[in-house]
């Protein structure tokens, strides 16, 4: 199978069977966004484990509306980020930007992005890497508003 069917498959799935969807309880941060160009928008919830730096991302919940691109985002995101430290967390994030900012010239990091590849090609589409990006935005702000809580 080529690899642009291969992610395409990926994106699919994650839309159709997100992962983590539905907003949950407890948790320190939630942020709202909206992508104005498409209606796409996400209510992102942010639940962590300690304080500061050594804090863990315990859960991360989502209730969202918009194309495939975004759901699915917020699916593989949260299948990436939920258990890690925080600060792995927002290098997940940051290489996932990496990747979104590469135009598609990238070469991304299957050992940190995992199933994220599959979002290679949005990176060739500038009114697409919104899309992709809604989640990862809410969710730096959720955890910005969960750590300043916490402190």
């Amino acid at each position: 199978m080529q690899l642009e069917a291969m992610y395409q498959e990926v994106i699919l799935d994650h839309y159709r069977n997100p992962h983590n969807k539905g907003l949950r309880e407890p948790y320190e941060g939630e942020a709202h966004h909206v992508n104005p160009t498409c209606g796409d928008e996400v209510t992102l919830r942010v639940h962590l484990d300690g304080a500061g730096q050594d804090a863990t991302v315990a859960d991360v919940s989502y209730d969202a509306m918009g194309c495939s691109i975004s759901q699915a985002s917020a699916s593989v995101m949260t299948e990436l980020i939920i258990g890690k430290p925080v600060k792995e967390a927002m290098a997940i994030g940051d290489e996932f930007l990496a990747l979104m900012q590469s135009r598609g010239e990238g070469e991304p990091n299957e050992d940190v992005l995992e199933d994220a590849v599959a979002f290679t090609g949005v990176s060739k589409y500038p009114a697409r890497i919104k899309c992709a990006l809604l989640a990862w935005m809410a969710w730096k702000d959720a955890t910005a508003r969960a750590l300043g809580e916490a402190s």
